[in-house]
C-alpha cells in the first residue's frame, strides 16, 4: 500500500514541514479563491499563499503572460529588462523609493535593510517593535513571539543559534507607544542605526499619530526608518502603508504581491543610503556585499508586473476594500449575538478575530487574550472549508457570492462551538 503523503513528509522534511504550515496539509491544486488538498478536498482559501497572491489562484493574465516568457529563458543571474521595469514601477508608486535591489525572499530583504542600515549610519543597535515579523534573520528572530515576557527593553531569542551579541544589540520596544521609543533613544543616543517596524504590525492598526510621532523622533536622533511592507506594499493601497499613513520612511522592503505568487523581494530607499550598495561611490570600507543567484528573476519580475497593472485597474481597491469589510460585517453579526467579547483586529485587506475585551494595541494584549477560544473558532472554520491562519486573513479580489455564502456559514458554526464551552 502507498504511504500518505505525511508519512513520506515525516522522513525527509524535520517536524514533516516545509516549515510552514500545518503538516498533515498537502495543497495540490488552486484555482481562483480555492484550494483542493491531497484528498481532494476543496477550500475556501483566506490564506492566499500568506499574501501573494492578491488576484487568487492561478490568474490567467498571469499564467499567459509567464508562458509567453518561458521560452525565453528562467533566469540569467544578470540584469534583464522585467527587472528593469519592475523597478521602475516600484519607484513611481513607493514614496520613499529612489533606488531598488531585488532578492528572492522577504526574509533576505529585511536582513540587508538591518545592515544597509548599520553601513549607512556606522552605528550597531537596532530597535524593533514586540511581535514584529521581519523574516527569519537573527535580528528578526529576537521577541517576534515570546512566550515568556521580559521587561523592555530586554530582547527574547525565538530561535536557538542566535548569539549573543545579536541579543545585546537589539532593543524591544511596544507597539503604539512613542514615549516608550523616545525614552529608549534618550538613553542610547548615538548608539542606535534604525527603527525597524511594520509601520501596520501583524493585524495592528498603528494609533493616531503614532508613525508621525516615529518619523520625528528618528529625524530628532538622526536614526534610520526602516518600514518592512512586505505585507502592506501595494496591498493596503497602490502605494502601500507609506501611501495610507502619509509617513515616508528612509527603507522600506517589500514582496509578495511585487513577485504575483513567484519568489521575490525588494529593499528600496533613499538614493544615498542605497549608495552603500554601489562600490565606485562609498569606496570599499562602506561597501555592501549584496549578491543573489535569483535575484530580480526575469520571470518573476513578469509575474510581478502584470500583478500591478491589474491592480491599477479601476475600482480594484474599492472592491478589495469591500470584500474585506463584507467579512468583518460577517464576523460581527455572529460573534455580536454571542455576547463574547471579542475585537475585529486590523483594516479591510488584512485582519482577523481577538477574543479580548480591550482595544489591541500591541502583542501583550494579543498575548493575553482568549487564545483557547481562538483556536477553537479557527478550527471549527477549517472544518467547514475556511483555509487560514489563526491569526490573519487575507481577502482577495476573486471572492465570489458562492465564497461569502461559506463563510457566513462557517462563521455561524464556528460562534456557535465558542459560545457552548
Amino acid at each position: 500500500m502507498e504511504h500518505s503523503l505525511a508519512e513520506r513528509a515525516k522522513k525527509v522534511f524535520p517536524a514533516g514541514t516545509l516549515g510552514n504550515f500545518d503538516a498533515g496539509v498537502f495543497i495540490t491544486r488552486g484555482k481562483g479563491s480555492r484550494i483542493w488538498d491531497q484528498d481532494g478536498r476543496e477550500y475556501l482559501d483566506y490564506l492566499m499563499g500568506s499574501g501573494p497572491l492578491i488576484l487568487g489562484h492561478s490568474h490567467p493574465e498571469i499564467i499567459e503572460a509567464v508562458a509567453s516568457h518561458l521560452d525565453d529563458g528562467t533566469t540569467f543571474m544578470a540584469n534583464n529588462p522585467s527587472a528593469l521595469e519592475l523597478a521602475e514601477e516600484i519607484i513611481n508608486a513607493v514614496a520613499c523609493a529612489e533606488q531598488v535591489r531585488f532578492l528572492s525572499s522577504g526574509s533576505e530583504a529585511d536582513m540587508y535593510a538591518i545592515r544597509l542600515a548599520r553601513a549607512y549610519t556606522g552605528k550597531d543597535k537596532i530597535i524593533k517593535f514586540e511581535g514584529g515579523y521581519h523574516g527569519m534573520g537573527s535580528e528578526a528572530q529576537m521577541s517576534l513571539a515570546p512566550t515568556k515576557l521580559a521587561n523592555f527593553p530586554q530582547a527574547v531569542p525565538d530561535s536557538a543559534g542566535i548569539q549573543e551579541s545579536i541579543r545585546r544589540d537589539t532593543l524591544v520596544a511596544p507597539f503604539n507607544d512613542a514615549s516608550f521609543l523616545e525614552s529608549l533613544l534618550d538613553e542610547y543616543e548615538g548608539e542606535i542605526a534604525a527603527v525597524f517596524m511594520e509601520p501596520f504590525q501583524r493585524v495592528i492598526p498603528p494609533e493616531d499619530g503614532f508613525l508621525d510621532s516615529v518619523r520625528a523622533l528618528c529625524n530628532k536622533h538622526d536614526v534610520v526608518l526602516i518600514f518592512d511592507e512586505i505585507v502592506t506594499g501595494f496591498r493596503f493601497a497602490y502605494g502601500g502603508a507609506q501611501e495610507i499613513y502619509g509617513v515616508v520612511p528612509d527603507i522600506c522592503t517589500l514582496g509578495k504581491i511585487i513577485g504575483g505568487g513567484f519568489p521575490l523581494a525588494a529593499i528600496t530607499g533613499k538614493k544615498d543610503i542605497m549608495d552603500h550598495f554601489d562600490k565606485s561611490i562609498v569606496g570599499n570600507d562602506k561597501w555592501l556585499m549584496m549578491m543573489g543567484t535569483l535575484s530580480g528573476n526575469p520571470i518573476a519580475s513578469i509575474a510581478g508586473l502584470k500583478t500591478l497593472e491589474i491592480l491599477q485597474q479601476k475600482g480594484s481597491y474599492d472592491l478589495l476594500y469591500s470584500h474585506g469589510e463584507r467579512i468583518m460585517d460577517i464576523y460581527r453579526k455572529y460573534l455580536d449575538l454571542s455576547g463574547l467579547p471579542y475585537q475585529v483586529v486590523g483594516h479591510p485587506t488584512l485582519f482577523d478575530i481577538v477574543f479580548a475585551d480591550k482595544t489591541i494595541k500591541n502583542y501583550r494584549d494579543v498575548f493575553f487574550s482568549n487564545n483557547s477560544r481562538n483556536l477553537t473558532f479557527n478550527k471549527v472554520l477549517r472544518e467547514y472549508g475556511l483555509f487560514k491562519t489563526p491569526t490573519k486573513l487575507y481577502p482577495s479580489l476573486v471572492l465570489t457570492e458562492e465564497d461569502f455564502e461559506l463563510t457566513e456559514e462557517a462563521v455561524s458554526q464556528a460562534t456557535e462551538a465558542i459560545s457552548s464551552q
